[in-house]
């Protein structure tokens, strides 16, 4: 049997007026890659590439002195593509560049709609640009920059030197609650390799997992708990100000210093955190047992008293890593560590309408109830749905079924087999207004 064509990747570059998609795209232009890749711009005369890279001004297709073609999108997107199709064995990458006002959407949509599209290329990556010292300019009345930023499988945060550090993590986690699936990269004038661009395999679970080892791991309302053996008297807790304005904490008993024992308590806390918390000044007591705990850190340094009526063993669940509040546990002025400590995945709680719902549970499923779920969340909600991708475990099949959308058009796939791995399944939603418990209770309907 003759095998089927390689599919053709196709990376779709964006980013707001200023971000620095100029700067990228002369790189990739101008530095000698070894990659063969064609560009396609929607307005040759405001990108401003350097004249002397172009043969023929007049023609739609240029040959670039480091081996790259540059198109000029004059006419219909898929027509430009079609003629570069024709051309096949002078490339190996197509880049496209959109406006900075476009919404990338329809571009992406290209690569669902067109069955002569679908068969010779694929969509690898929307690559989003940032400008960390102006976009909160412009983030909360620009819509084009949330959804620039919702479709992106990778972001560059660019111009992090004119950003005071503190901020530009304040900025990165504001992204990544709006896009939890999207790789992050820091630059400055827009330098970074470009294998962090190309190659990014559309969806892929395994570079999900490396970018986040928590991927498949639910999302908890709080960062990290520590377990402590305290003797009998005051534990005080000493916190300065954070990044953020507040801290919550739990202090619960626990059997032993032992994971298993910090596991046994772990979901009744979370129910904890549902609670309102009892605000607590600075000298306050947090008494250990059933109560949440808001500290108040307007005057810091703060510190808080635990008292401990006999030795034992108490577990600390802090909403935020204490690192980030120089937070420390002591007793009779003596510092004390914890015997087992563990990280947790925190949940997403921004005032953002552009959020990502993560999806992840095994079992098998059923293509009969996927296909009307499908059809009936994209007609309903399509509009408001910038992306969607994942990997599904199909009852009766051994191979994985990859797929991704854009709005309401949807794209998927038989990819590998299980093999040895363990079968489930991973969906990522991105867009406006998403409800998590209707999106979930929705696909696990679909499980036999």
């Amino acid at each position: 049997m003759t095998p089927a064509p390689t599919r053709v990747p196709v990376t779709v570059l964006t980013g707001f007026l200023g971000a620095g998609k100029t700067t990228l795209l002369n790189r990739i232009l101008t530095e000698h890659h070894g990659k063969r890749i064609a560009v396609i711009e929607n307005e040759f005369g405001e990108v401003g590439v350097d004249q002397a890279l172009v043969i023929g001004a007049e023609e739609e297709i240029f040959e670039m002195n480091n081996g790259c073609i540059c198109c000029t999108v004059r006419g219909d997107l898929i027509r430009i593509l079609g003629n570069l199709m024709k051309r096949r064995d002078r490339f190996d990458y197509i880049l496209i560049e959109t406006t900075g006002m476009a919404d990338p959407g329809p571009v992406a949509q290209t690569f669902f709609v067109d069955d002569e599209m679908k068969r010779h290329l694929s969509l690898d990556a929307i690559v989003t640009l940032v400008d960390a010292r102006h976009v909160l300019d412009h983030i909360d009345d620009q819509e084009e920059v949330k959804a620039q930023i919702a479709f992106a499988d990778v972001i560059l945060l660019n111009k992090t030197d004119l950003v005071e550090s503190g901020d530009l993590d304040r900025l990165e986690a504001r992204l990544r609650g709006m896009n939890t699936a999207a790789k992050i990269h820091r630059t400055r004038d827009a330098s970074i390799p470009v294998g962090h661009i190309l190659d990014q395999g559309g969806f892929n679970l395994t570079r999900a997992l490396d970018m986040d080892p928590a991927f498949l791991e639910p999302e908890y309302p709080f960062e990290w708990a520590g377990v402590y053996e305290c003797p009998a008297g005051d534990v005080v807790l000493s916190c300065q100000a954070g990044p953020d304005p507040a801290m919550h904490v739990a202090v619960v008993p626990v059997a032993s210093a032992t994971e298993t024992a910090l596991e046994d308590v772990t979901e009744p806390v979370v129910l904890l955190f549902s609670d309102e918390p009892a605000r607590v000044p600075s000298g306050g007591v947090c008494r250990p047992g059933r109560d949440l705990w808001d500290l108040d850190l307007s005057a810091p340094p703060a510190e808080f008293v635990v008292p401990v009526s006999e030795a034992g063993v108490l577990a600390l669940f802090t909403q935020h890593h204490p690192d980030e509040f120089t937070m420390t546990v002591s007793v009779a002025g003596q510092p004390i560590t914890a015997v087992v400590s563990r990280h947790y995945k925190p949940d997403h709680e921004h005032d953002d309408t552009v959020t990502s719902v993560g999806i992840a549970t095994p079992g098998a499923v059923d293509v009969k109830k996927l296909n009307t779920w499908l059809s009936t969340l994209l007609q309903t909600q399509g509009q408001d749905l910038f992306r969607m991708k994942g990997v599904l475990s199909i009852s009766g099949s051994d191979e994985r079924y990859v797929f991704q959308g854009v709005h309401m058009l949807f794209d998927g796939r038989f990819d590998v087999p299980w093999g040895d791995a363990p079968r489930q399944n991973l969906l990522i939603f991105i867009g406006r207004n998403l409800d998590r418990a209707r999106l979930t209770d929705g696909f696990r309907a679909c499980l036999v």
